[in-house]
């Protein structure tokens, strides 16, 4: 089955920077779409980012739009959420999520997506 795995955060002041990956066991990306989702505590989890695999298209929710940027490269099964601008409100687990099959277009709701990682923490500090 396909194992997803991010990695990259930790403890950054305001204003930093700060690179998340999300690696796959296998070439899932090269076939579906994959999102960026993240939940703060005591709040639902949201929607951040999503990168389509064939084509590069992109969505952003408002709040992160301009400031962080997803990317992707499948030839390392692996995909990127750059972040500048970090604000404390961007303090939250993240969580990297692929589409089922060869489902490729672009979705914001957590249903959509089938395969989830375990989280890594991002904590902006004020």
């Amino acid at each position: 089955q396909v194992q997803l795995v991010e990695s990259g955060g930790g403890l950054v002041q305001a204003g930093g920077s700060m690179r998340l990956s999300c690696a796959a066991s296998e070439r899932t990306f090269s076939s579906s779409a994959v999102a960026w989702f993240r939940q703060a505590p005591g709040k639902e989890r949201e929607f951040v980012a999503a990168i389509r695999c064939r084509g590069g298209n992109t969505l952003y929710t408002d709040s992160v739009k301009g400031r962080f940027t997803i990317s992707r490269d499948n030839a390392k099964n692996t995909v990127y959420l750059q972040m500048n601008s970090l604000k404390p409100e961007d303090t939250a687990v993240y969580y990297c999520a692929a589409r089922d099959g060869s489902y490729d277009y672009l979705r914001i709701h957590q249903f959509e997506y089938f395969y989830w990682g375990q989280g890594t923490q991002v904590t902006v500090s004020s």
